[in-house]
Order: structure tokens, then sequence, then C-alpha cells
């Protein structure tokens, strides 16, 4: 064999040989990616499992006043059919859904007998009711939720001139989402019965946010509200999702 006849037998192993290195690394490639998606896939479903935790945990503040039982997930499904009236793109939808679903998980750190109380609550006692939101979005900080979905719990009670809390936000400074929420939240509130009071039904509702609308919560929140009310479109027992 001449020298040329060499070369060429070895540029062709040498080929041969680049071939199979590249075959090898593509196969590797692929199961890496498999691994990947397996791995997201799993790490998903863990994230829904501790979801769907938390909304459990979430609920179990019904346990600690019989009169809301039910009150957040009420509260949910107006805010999932006014957040869609409103436009609001199917994600950010869920994630106001979401929020509305454990609003009041900061509860859970309240005494249930102050929850229940038929009488003035003292100062002190108030200000721990307050504190609700701060230590909702906390908890749910703590648990890797969206940070918008925390945010839109620790703003439920702002009120759009500044009287609401925990941090008295107005205006702007209360996103649109928590707007929603604080508003399906007194309808809610108001239009079912309490430990202390019974029920005012919806025109009280309706009542009161049309007469604080601009002042306390949104216009545009409060005219879907209307709306839906009005001719009759949204039933509290209606399925949204």
């Amino acid at each position: 064999m001449t020298d040329k006849a060499k070369t060429k037998d070895m540029l062709l192993e040498e080929l041969s040989m680049m071939r199979r290195r590249i075959a090898e690394l593509a196969d590797r490639d692929r199961a890496h990616r498999q691994e990947v998606v397996l791995m997201a896939k799993h790490i998903e479903k863990l994230k829904n499992i501790l979801r769907d935790t938390v909304v459990t945990l979430a609920s179990t503040v019904d346990t600690k006043d019989p009169y809301k039982t039910g009150h957040q997930k009420r509260t949910a499904t107006l805010v999932h059919i006014i957040a869609r009236k409103l436009g609001y793109a199917e994600k950010k939808i869920q994630e106001i859904y979401l929020a509305a679903l454990v609003h009041d998980i900061g509860k859970l750190n309240v005494p249930s007998e102050l929850l229940t109380k038929t009488g003035q609550l003292l100062e002190k006692d108030y200000m721990l009711i307050k504190d609700h939101p701060r230590i909702g979005a906390n908890i749910l900080q703590k648990v890797e939720f969206a940070p918008e979905v925390c945010e839109m719990v620790f703003q439920h009670h702002e009120r759009m001139n500044g009287s609401g809390y925990p941090r008295g936000l107005k205006g702007e400074e209360i996103m649109p989402e928590a707007r929603i929420l604080a508003v399906a939240d007194v309808m809610e509130a108001i239009a079912s019965q309490r430990s202390y009071r019974k029920s005012f039904g919806i025109d009280k509702a309706l009542k009161e946010v049309t007469s604080f609308r601009g002042m306390l919560y949104d216009p545009k929140v409060v005219n879907v509200c209307v709306e839906l009310f009005k001719n009759k479109t949204f039933r509290w027992d209606e399925k949204t999702v």
C-alpha cells in the first residue's frame, strides 16, 4: 500500500471515528434533554401539590368561623368572572383566582374568639386582625408562591383613598388585581351571614361598592361587578373553573 493510500485510509478511519463520536454525543444530548423534561415535569407536579396543600390550609380558616365557610372560594368565583370581563389574559386570571382562594390565610394567626366576637374589639385585637394580609403574604412567600400572588394578598384590604390597611396604599399604588379582589371580598362579606349579624344581601353589598366607587373601590371593577349582578349573569354557586 502506498503512502497516499495509507493516508486516505487513515483519513477515512478518522472520519468514521468522528461520526461515531458525534452520534454518541447526540445520544447523550437526547438523553439529557429527556432528563430535563422529566425533571421539569416532576418539579411542576411538586409545585402543584404544594399549591394545593396551601389552598387546603387556607380553607381551614373557615373552621375558625363557621359563618365564613366558603368565603374565600366564593370570593374567588366572583374574582374570576370580573377579571375575565375586564379582559385579563388567562394566566393572570388564574393568578388572581389563586390569590382569592388564599387571601385570608393570614387569619390562621388570629385567635378564633376574635374572628367570631360579637362585641367591639379592643384596639390591640383589631390591630392583630388588620395584620392578616401581611402575615398571609409572608406565608405564601415562604412556600414560593408567585410574587404577584403574594402581593395581591398583601394588598386586598387597601383602599383607593389610602384609608385601607396594612400599608395605607392609595390609587395607582394598589395593583389592579388587588382592586378586583378588594371588591369581590367586600361583596361576599356583606352578602353573607356572619357570627355577629345576619346576611345583608346582594342589594346592600352593591350599595356599599357603588356608594364608595372611586373613593374606596376601583370604578372599573365596581361597574363590572354591578353589571354582573344587575343583569343576573353571575350567581355565587356558578362554576367558573
